[in-house]
């Protein structure tokens, strides 16, 4: 796009700050709005995987990471002992890999980036809304009355609980999320998963160091029903303690970290998928666009594929309203498809049915091992299927 854009930005988080850094570096005004005093990542480990490496790379910050983060090449789980998920990214070929690591880090990684490329951060800033004022300008209103100067474009980095964006449907299934100190013990190269049907599901996830030098962390995480949370609080910690050492004796070293229910983080998740992400002068990118249970790991990856193809959208048209169009077209079919996957993966792993924990162990846990299958899970879990890199410039070499 030759001219340069007034573009502000709603929401200080992965998308938010992917978008303000590569739409900064493109020479565009960015200014980027959140609702906290101090900005900072909610949640605790993540898995970056080839597509959103790539992005990283991009940015210029993946070394970064990768010297933080721990390498993964393995996703695998058990239930009664026996190997019902196997992923390795070994089946692509070539050096494809994960990056796990603490979201304070890729938080810090991208916040430098936002900065370094000249993006304003306005801290505090509750937003009520968006109003579109004469011409395609968009203005920005916040909770106490106040409103911006006209934007050209305005970006919905808001996340999954977005008033600019349509209510998702909350799903019956979260999580218990800690930091722990790593242990030996574990695969330092794999996220490790148990399960007792569908029912429980416990994980831990190597993810390096918050910062460098720092101490090399562990994600724990316990899938429990949104609605078993309050009675969850209210029983003793070691009541539950036992529950989680019964499904998976290896995590005692891991167990006697957490010593009070404060220890752990319950995240919440819900499903959207917005049928168009544009509107006159705005944008939806990463969970205020498409959001869904984490079972496949996506979030943060598609979001910033999400600001990636944004920034070639409107790098390549003179126009805003066609980059619109373009950001929209680059994203659909790769945002259906991990959508769609994503929904029809959860009760496999999360859910009260008996039907489908029974299959995943005794049909699809088998049948993952046999050609074709590896290669199309590792392409799955990779990011790949159908993501439009090709279509965003060299990113594409980049993740291949």
């Amino acid at each position: 796009m030759a001219r340069v854009l007034d573009i502000g930005i709603a929401g200080c988080g992965v998308a938010g700050l992917a978008s303000g850094a590569l739409l900064a570096r493109a020479g565009h005004r960015v200014t980027i709005f959140d609702k906290l005093e101090a900005p900072s990542p909610v949640g605790s480990g993540l898995i970056l995987q080839p597509v959103g490496l790539a992005v990283l790379r991009e940015l210029g910050v993946e070394t970064r990471i990768a010297a933080l983060g721990a390498r993964i090449d393995r996703l695998y789980g058990k239930s009664n002992g026996a190997v019902v998920l196997d992923v390795r990214y070994a089946a692509l070929g070539g050096a494809a890999h994960g990056v796990a690591v603490h979201r304070a880090a890729l938080f810090d990684a991208l916040f430098d980036a936002a900065g370094d490329a000249g993006v304003a951060i306005e801290s505090g800033r509750t937003l009520a809304r968006t109003e579109c004022s004469s011409g395609d300008w968009r203005e920005i209103v916040f909770a106490d009355g106040a409103r911006t100067a006209p934007f050209d474009l305005v970006i919905d980095a808001l996340g999954v609980r977005s008033d600019l964006s349509r209510r998702g449907v909350e799903l019956v299934y979260g999580a218990l999320w800690a930091n722990v100190a790593w242990r030996d013990g574990f695969a330092g190269d794999a996220l490790e998963q148990r399960y007792d049907a569908a029912r429980k599901m416990t994980g831990v996830l190597p993810i390096g160091a918050m910062k460098e030098g720092g101490a090399k962390l562990a994600a724990y995480f316990w899938s429990l029903r949104a609605d078993r949370y309050e009675a969850w609080r209210a029983a003793p910690i070691d009541a539950w303690k036992e529950e989680a050492y019964a499904l998976w004796p290896q995590t005692a070293p891991l167990l006697e970290q957490i010593t009070s229910h404060d220890d752990l983080v319950f995240a919440r998740y819900a499903h959207r998928t917005l049928a168009n992400p544009i509107d006159v002068g705005l944008a939806h990118v990463g969970d205020s666009y498409h959001c869904t249970s984490p079972q496949l790991g996506q979030g943060a990856n598609m979001a910033m594929l999400d600001a990636l193809a944004l920034a070639r959208a409107l790098e390549r048209q003179d126009d805003l309203n066609v980059a619109l169009d373009e950001y929209a077209r680059m994203r659909r079919l790769h945002v259906w498809l991990y959508q769609s996957a994503s929904f029809l993966f959860t009760p496999f792993y999360q859910g009260d049915g008996r039907i489908t924990p029974w299959f995943r162990d005794r049909v699809a846990g088998p049948v993952s091992r046999i050609w074709p299958a590896p290669q199309v899970l590792a392409a799955l879990v990779a990011g790949r299927i159908g993501a439009p890199l090709g279509a965003m410039g060299r990113a594409y070499a980049l993740a291949n």
